[in-house]
């Protein structure tokens, strides 16, 4: 098992051995449980969902869920792709210490702040137009879109104005810094996306770098 789901408690720094400043991460990683587990056989393909966060209240279906499993309602459920399912069992609790370790490089996934409807210079990194010399109140304006006759339309894709954030964003080859697996808490070298309290995904790196 390589995933972990956690929540982003926000940013502090660590001093290593030379005493220099290390922006790091805190996230409260797991404990999870397993909710389900999927075989070959019967559904295709192997894998186990994992669950985070008991909840107090759930509708009637997640309650007929959990109860299959015997497991508690929880409030966040996510799958798994696993080599071998058997290896797992219904309602067995993992924690961070067993998905990850100090030294090792993880990929962080979450949902990236909102900023609501954005223009081109803040969303695309534009300059803006001239400040003088017969340009009116059109500074932040993203200028003409035209494409002529020919092709006669916009293409898509254009770069324009609208919602900015908000999305799934992942970053790769976070190095893992401290796993305190008593606490279940993790900490990660470098920003996470999203707000504090967001729900993230961590998972070990696909992309190895050194």
């Amino acid at each position: 098992m390589n995933m972990i789901i956690g929540e982003k408690l926000g940013m502090t720094q660590v001093f290593d051995d030379e005493n220099r400043a290390i922006p790091v991460t805190a996230i409260k990683a797991g404990p999870i449980r397993v909710s389900q587990i999927k075989r070959p056989e019967k559904d295709g393909y192997a894998a186990i969902q994992i669950a985070y966060k008991e909840m107090a209240a759930a509708n009637r279906a997640q309650t007929g869920h959990f109860a299959k499993a015997g497991v508690n309602p929880h409030r966040h459920v996510v799958e798994v792709r696993v080599d071998d399912p058997d290896e797992y069992t219904i309602g067995q609790e993992i924690g961070i210490g067993d998905v990850l370790e100090a030294g090792q490089r993880a990929d962080a996934t979450g949902i990236s702040k909102g900023k609501g409807f954005a223009g081109v210079m803040k969303r695309h990194g534009f300059k803006g137009q001239g400040a003088s010399h017969g340009v009116h109140k059109v500074h932040r304006a993203p200028g003409a879109i035209g494409a002529c006759a020919t092709p006669g339309r916009v293409f898509r894709g254009k770069r324009m104005p609208g919602r900015m954030g908000g999305e799934q964003t992942t970053i790769l080859n976070l190095e893992v810094v401290s796993v305190d697996a008593e606490r279940n808490v993790l900490l990660l070298k470098g920003a996470i996306p999203g707000p504090k309290g967001s729900v993230v995904l961590i998972r070990e790196a696909v992309k190895q770098r050194a």
